[in-house]
């Protein structure tokens, strides 16, 4: 995940105008010089390989499957499932980061949950990795929440997983998009989420809120001349690429880099190892807040995860605050918003194992 910026009172002058910069060209509010195109902009697929950032499990059976989305998009993921497991199991959806692909840390959560007796599917969303739907690189909360859903649609055609056992697990952006997606959806029995964004709050608003009327009617203004641009051209415009770095970034800036730009987390599909997101693709994100309706998700249980060093952890205690009961927030001590990424010596999996194993319960 990288998107914007935020505010801080440790920053330089020069430093704050380069994060203004960023934070405007992240939420799509400009194109700088020639935008250059992902070098993703078609989808690629791979033969049935190991192709993961994390290495393959001796404890579960993998195979990839497709599946379609309401909207007749063809999404792409990875099932895991324990082996010689009988009987009907219970079941996770798993997504994210925003601008990841399922051979990272979705791939990741949904391999280790496997490992503790459930079917874990990890998909990469609409428009993006090896899911169809053009243009590329492209986001909407209506849609991504959707590719939740019609996650849980396959899911629960599987002839070992029991339906009424369903669940949702969101990472990064794609927590946001599971809380949206499960307050709606009744068929989730729980939802968890790690180091979650809210990314109609953090695109519109900016990180901690600090976007003023004025900066975001000018941020419009500028979305409105790039359709122009682009219904023009007979296409999106894309920045540059993501997460590189010239010096002097903030510290969570530096982390995104080290984990999607470097081998301990780089993949090809991926946004944000190894493309950008269409300028206009905030469009969307600025008039619809995924959250609204996130006390729905109750009676049903609610799990939020964050660690205690996030940049990003105040996404969570104020979703924490919104939601209605039964729901739990747990801090992880020491632990920055990429941590939960990938460091399964961070990532509280036997927490996550038993949230799912009582809110799954048949």
């Amino acid at each position: 995940m990288s998107e914007t910026l935020p505010h801080t009172s440790e920053a330089t002058a020069s430093d704050m105008d380069r994060r203004r910069l960023v934070t405007l060209a992240a939420a799509g509010a400009i194109a700088l010089a020639a935008p250059t195109v992902p070098t993703s902009a078609k989808a690629q697929t791979m033969p049935n390989n190991w192709d993961k950032t994390f290495p393959k499990s001796d404890k579960v059976d993998h195979r990839r499957v497709t599946f379609t989305n309401r909207f007749g998009i063809t999404l792409v993921g990875d099932l895991y499932a324990p082996k010689r497991a009988s009987g009907r199991l219970a079941a996770l959806a798993v997504s994210g980061p925003f601008g990841a692909v399922k051979e990272q840390s979705s791939g990741l959560y949904a391999q280790a949950m496997a490992e503790r007796g459930f079917v874990a599917l990890a998909f990469d969303p609409s428009f993006t990795g090896e899911s169809s739907g053009q243009p590329r690189n492209i986001a909407s909360p209506d849609i991504n929440t959707e590719d939740f859903s019609a996650a849980v649609d396959f899911l629960g055609l599987l002839p070992n997983v029991n339906r009424e056992r369903i669940g949702m697990l969101g990472i990064c952006g794609w927590g946001g998009m599971a809380l949206g997606a499960a307050a709606v959806d009744k068929r989730v029995k729980a939802v968890a989420v790690s180091t979650m964004y809210d990314m109609t709050r953090v695109i519109s608003k900016g990180y901690n809120d600090s976007v003023t009327a004025e900066q975001r009617t000018a941020t419009l203004e500028q979305l409105g001349q790039q359709r122009w641009k682009d219904a023009e051209k007979g296409g999106p415009a894309y920045g540059p690429v993501m997460n590189a770095l010239k010096g002097g970034e903030a510290k969570f800036l530096v982390d995104y880099h080290h984990y999607y730009r470097t081998p301990r987390g780089f993949h090809p599909r991926a946004v944000n190892s190894n493309a950008s997101w269409a300028i206009t693709s905030s469009l969307s994100f600025m008039k619809a807040p995924l959250l609204a309706n996130i006390a729905e998700i109750a009676p049903r249980p609610l799990l939020l995860i964050h660690g205690a060093e996030a940049h990003s952890r105040y996404f969570s205690e104020t979703a924490y605050a919104a939601a209605a009961e039964p729901k739990e927030l747990l801090i992880v001590p020491g632990a920055s918003h990429t941590d939960l990424y990938d460091r399964v010596d961070v990532i509280p999996f036997d927490k996550l194992t038993d949230f799912f194993r009582r809110g799954l319960s048949a």
